[in-house]
């Protein structure tokens, strides 16, 4: 039964895919219910087949947290299928997403949301992505970053210093406007400057993992991000803008 007090139109969902991350989801949705307590909310955490505890603690989550919502991927599908799956059926019109692994603050959401919603904003304005000021990883990790950021600017022209940042707040109807295709979490800013849709930015917190292991490395994005840089290129070069329509 649906719980009364639980708003079915809320201002912001908070979509949180996640994969083998039984130790941090309880914290981390602790952390989303405290900061947005001022808003009307909902949060939805995807489990993408963990092969840990994570959906029964994300199942047993759901009599304490009345925000709550768990999806459950029968396959495991990867961070971007987990995003997508969650901004289908948020039922917000802003989505917040963040990683799961307790190093994006929660307490930067309000923060970013005033931003993509303040009474001065472009009405084209689609997205606010998290920047990382002081991001707290190893030496080599963030020289990967580095070199793999530089890389997709540079060939993208996205303006984005920091697309592996976790926390992006961005307007559901433009998101599903997207191309879908693996590891688009990366790829959001350029592909809503495609649209026609404007972009900004915001220095966010960034924190040590506490629990668990990274899913990736920097050769394993460095094999994906070229085949992922050359398809989004030929999508740019593809795609003709009419600058809206008009029914006459």
């Amino acid at each position: 039964m649906t719980d009364p007090n639980i708003d079915m139109t809320p201002d912001i969902s908070v979509v949180v895919p996640a994969y083998n991350e039984a130790e941090n989801v309880e914290n981390l949705a602790a952390e989303i219910a405290s900061a947005l307590s001022d808003v009307s909310y909902e949060m939805i955490f995807i489990d993408d087949a963990s092969t840990d505890e994570t959906k029964s603690v994300l199942t047993e989550m759901k009599s304490r947290f009345p925000h709550l919502r768990v999806l459950s991927h029968r396959q495991n599908s990867g961070q971007s299928r987990g995003v997508r799956s969650g901004v289908r059926a948020a039922r917000a019109p802003i989505i917040a997403t963040l990683d799961s692994d307790g190093q994006n603050d929660p307490a930067d959401i309000p923060k970013l949301f005033a931003q993509i919603t303040r009474a001065d904003a472009p009405s084209s304005l689609a997205m606010v992505g998290g920047r990382r000021a002081k991001r707290i990883d190893s030496a080599a990790k963030k020289i990967g970053s580095r070199f793999g950021n530089g890389i997709r600017k540079r060939l993208l022209k996205d303006d984005a210093d920091d697309t592996g940042c976790g926390l992006k707040l961005f307007k559901r109807e433009a998101f599903l406007e997207l191309p879908y295709f693996d590891h688009i979490h990366r790829y959001i800013p350029a592909l809503m400057l495609r649209e026609g849709y404007l972009i900004e930015f915001c220095d966010v917190n960034h924190r040590a993992r506490e629990f668990g292991v990274s899913k990736y490395t920097n050769f394993g994005r460095l094999r994906v991000s070229i085949a992922d840089l050359r398809g989004v290129m030929w999508l740019n070069k593809r795609f003709k803008n009419p600058g809206g329509w008009d029914e006459i």
